[in-house]
């Protein structure tokens, strides 16, 4: 059987976004899942007039989030789930809440100009390490995957968490707790989208547009985020059309973050979506991924037994 993959996120909605096949792929395999979620998201805008009252709300929004994320989870068979701070050495105490952001060029975001005092970006970050590092050592994942270092698009969660993830890792390797000994995790991955795929799907977008859904279209000069890297650096793909229906319906469940989910069959995007800012955005036909360093011992990509619909660049 496959080994088990463990995925670290800063919100709901991130794991599908940037994860969501290789989550579905995974769990069809039969091999264990987990999600990992550092925030609940208290302080991301909400699409619509029908949850528009949730905005501003931090702990109503919170409590709409999460139950948005179980039903994502649902989607794509992922059973296993642990918000970050229920696990020790956070315990009990308060949340890790989520940092907002600001954006400070188009398509790349920055730090909000007022950070809440419990946010994720202001807490220890040795605490967030032991913690990751002890559901590490639980869990004894093979794979762990989350995003590379500018954290997709620099949202300063999403950046956190790879520092913190990169961390725990090594942590994990190094040492064991009081319950379980050192775990060596043998394949890390960073989500990414191969430069050239990813414009020639913007570039194409206009060409099938959503029914009755009134968005923009990326402008074609506009600069990608940091999730787009050469292609030559993307060293693993997902087939996306074998799960489409389970991302997607994962992406219909965060209904306050995503809008105007569609299947299309382009030869550049298999779907479309769009977040609060009101841009359409492709589903591309591969979620790719970037092998990053892994710790001393560590069995590499050929060590791994991977599922279906895998597939490594040679």
């Amino acid at each position: 059987m496959t080994g088990g993959l463990l995925a670290v996120h800063a919100h709901p909605d991130d794991e599908t976004l940037a994860t969501g096949a290789l989550l579905a792929t995974w769990a069809a395999s039969g091999a264990p899942v987990t999600v990992v979620t550092a925030t609940r998201g208290e302080r991301g805008e909400v699409i619509g007039e029908q949850l528009a009252h949730l905005e501003g709300d931090g702990p109503a929004l919170a409590a709409h989030r999460e139950r948005e994320l179980a039903g994502a989870l649902a989607a794509l068979g992922v059973r296993d789930h642990v918000f970050l701070d229920q696990v020790a050495p956070h315990g009990s105490g308060a949340r890790l809440e989520d940092s907002g952001m600001a954006w400070v060029a188009s398509g790349r975001a920055g730090a909000a100009d007022d950070v809440p005092p419990g946010a994720f970006v202001r807490a220890p970050v040795d605490d967030a390490v032991r913690a990751l590092a002890r559901v590490l050592r639980d869990r004894r994942p093979a794979v762990v995957a989350t995003y590379e270092p500018g954290g997709g698009y620099g949202h300063p969660d999403h950046v956190r968490v790879h520092d913190v993830t990169v961390r725990a890792v090594a942590e994990a390797a190094a040492d064991g707790d009081d319950r379980h000994g050192p775990h060596v995790v043998d394949v890390v991955l960073w989500s990414v989208q191969g430069e050239s795929g990813l414009r020639a799907a913007r570039a194409a977008l206009g060409r099938a547009p959503v029914p009755g859904a009134d968005l923009a279209l990326p402008g074609a000069d506009d600069p990608l985020p940091s999730v787009a890297v050469p292609d030559a650096d993307v060293d693993l793909h997902v087939d996306v059309l074998p799960v489409r229906p389970r991302v997607l319906a994962a992406l219909r469940a965060h209904a306050t973050q995503v809008q105007a989910v569609a299947a299309l069959d382009e030869a550049t995007h298999v779907g479309v979506y769009a977040l609060s800012n009101g841009v359409l955005a492709p589903v591309l036909p591969s979620e790719q991924y970037r092998v990053a360093d892994a710790p001393a011992g560590a069995a590499g990509p050929a060590g791994v037994a991977w599922p279906a619909g895998v597939r490594r660049v040679a």
